[in-house]
């Protein structure tokens, strides 16, 4: 895959990855396991879709699964999650200092997350590392 189409698919099969394993992470904290029919009805695709993309990521090995078992997350799997959570989360909070109100930082970090650089969520780390020593 060469040019800016391949790139692209690149970028999206990556997004879809983090939104997954990061989804798969949650569920673990909170339902203590992550079921395929879970991870369709939350991301709202059928169970052939979400099959397909976990045998996706269980060949980059992120998870790994077992027929009629929970899926599990892998070091790798975790590692993505927490980086994806971790930028989300820093995306949010950025968004809210700015007087973005919560619910809509929260969606719109959801975009947001996958297309910003290393630099950039650097500066708004800094940014907010500043905002809150001047409160």
């Amino acid at each position: 895959m060469r040019g800016p189409s391949a790139r692209i698919r690149r970028q999206h099969a990556d997004e879809l990855a983090q939104d997954y394993v990061e989804l798969i992470a949650g569920l673990i904290a909170t339902r203590g396991e992550a079921r395929q029919t879970d991870v369709a009805r939350t991301i709202g695709v059928t169970h052939v879709t979400a099959s397909r993309t976990l045998r996706r990521l269980e060949r980059r090995g992120l998870v790994t699964m077992q027929p009629y078992r929970s899926i599990f997350l892998t070091p790798a799997g975790r590692k993505v999650a927490r980086e994806s959570r971790d930028r989300h989360d820093l995306v949010v909070q950025f968004l809210v200092a700015l007087g973005v109100p919560a619910a809509v930082a929260e969606s719109d970090a959801e975009g947001i997350e996958h297309h910003v650089s290393r630099e950039t969520l650097s500066a708004f780390q800094k940014y907010l590392t500043r905002a809150a020593r001047t409160t």
